[in-house]
């Protein structure tokens, strides 16, 4: 399938990719600290691991930082 992954044209071969499963892929080191939107909606923390990823999806990954 192909979606867009921060803006970027992504082919993954995964049938049933889920949130989890899509930033275990991209090694994110902290997901606690990810925001993740599928498509413009705000997908909550609760649901990664029952929120599959879609082809044609455009996903976000929103990185919380600190700043002065």
């Amino acid at each position: 399938m192909e979606i867009r992954l921060n803006g970027e044209s992504r082919f993954i071969e995964a049938p049933h990719l889920t949130v989890a499963g899509l930033l275990e892929m991209e090694q994110v080191m902290s997901p606690e600290m990810v925001a993740v939107q599928i498509d413009g909606e705000i997908v909550h923390r609760c649901a990664y691991h029952d929120t599959v990823v879609g082809d044609s999806n455009q996903v976000d990954l929103l990185y919380f930082m600190a700043g002065g």
